[in-house]
């Protein structure tokens, strides 16, 4: 496949990725790093490298997206800063410990692992289940002990966390305005620390492609960037015009289907 074409089959993925972003209100992770793994396997990388090679290229594109959206919610002055800080810590030890708890893992478990974690989320998204909130923020050390676990699954998955944080925001006190702007400023660090410690991890390894550095690969990296913010906006739009709980339950379908079928490979 030459690298025009290659290219071109990122820039498509990362327009799907984004505008299904945009569409149902989730973070790209979840679509990329299933999409990326079926790429991948497309160009006949070495099955025992291509879920981490796409967890870890999938954190990579999030320090780009994540830093978009952190940038206009904190313009917006949606992020609550001392949250923030109290759960920074926590966030960059556990992924840091995400990624090694992955290396350490084959990719049939990391793969069944997402394809449980697509499942849950999809389920959460039938059913409609959002935050309780909650009235009394805890404290510091709390806040330490869930940003480790926010991050580590996150960077475990490859995703921003906002899965995860935005309820734990919510049940903190947070209105959904400070939730959301909060969660995509959590995002960063973990996707920085997580794609850096992929990287680290997967330096040398001969099975890896060329382009790739450690398990990022560059030209995934790339087009997925170039096409996923400009077609996050595009879903958005759409997500304004199409009946919502139709959309929810295609999407939730889908997510199941996919990830019955990390789970059965």
């Amino acid at each position: 496949m030459s690298i025009a074409l290659t290219l071109l089959g990122y820039l498509a993925l990362g327009a799907t990725a984004g505008t299904l972003a945009g569409l149902f209100g989730v973070g790209g992770g979840i679509i990329i790093v299933p999409a990326l793994v079926f790429a991948f396997g497309l160009q006949g990388v070495a099955p025992e490298v291509v879920v981490h090679l796409a967890v870890g290229t999938s954190l990579a594109t999030i320090v780009v997206t994540g830093a978009s959206s952190a940038y206009g919610h904190w313009q917006r002055g949606s992020i609550r800063l001392p949250w923030l800080k109290a759960l920074l810590p926590g966030l960059v030890a556990g992924a840091v410990l995400g990624v090694f708890v992955a290396d350490g893992l084959s990719a049939t478990l990391l793969g069944t692992l997402f394809g449980v974690f697509v499942v849950l989320v999809a389920v959460k998204m039938l059913l409609g289940l959002a935050p309780k909130p909650g009235a009394q923020p805890p404290g510091r050390a709390a806040m330490g002990v869930a940003g480790v676990v926010i991050g580590g699954i996150s960077a475990l998955f490859g995703i921003g966390g906002g899965t995860l944080s935005v309820p734990w925001l919510s049940r903190c006190g947070a209105g959904m305005t400070q939730a959301v702007g909060t969660s995509a400023a959590c995002g960063l660090p973990i996707a920085l620390t997580g794609a850096l410690t992929f990287i680290v991890v997967g330096w040398g390894n001969p099975v890896l492609p060329a382009a790739a550095t450690g398990f990022v690969m560059w030209p995934a990296f790339l087009g997925v960037v170039l096409a996923s913010v400009p077609f996050a906006r595009v879903g958005v739009r759409l997500a304004h015009v199409l009946p919502g709980h139709i959309l929810r339950y295609a999407f939730a379908v889908l997510l199941i289907v996919v990830g019955v079928r990390f789970i059965m490979s």
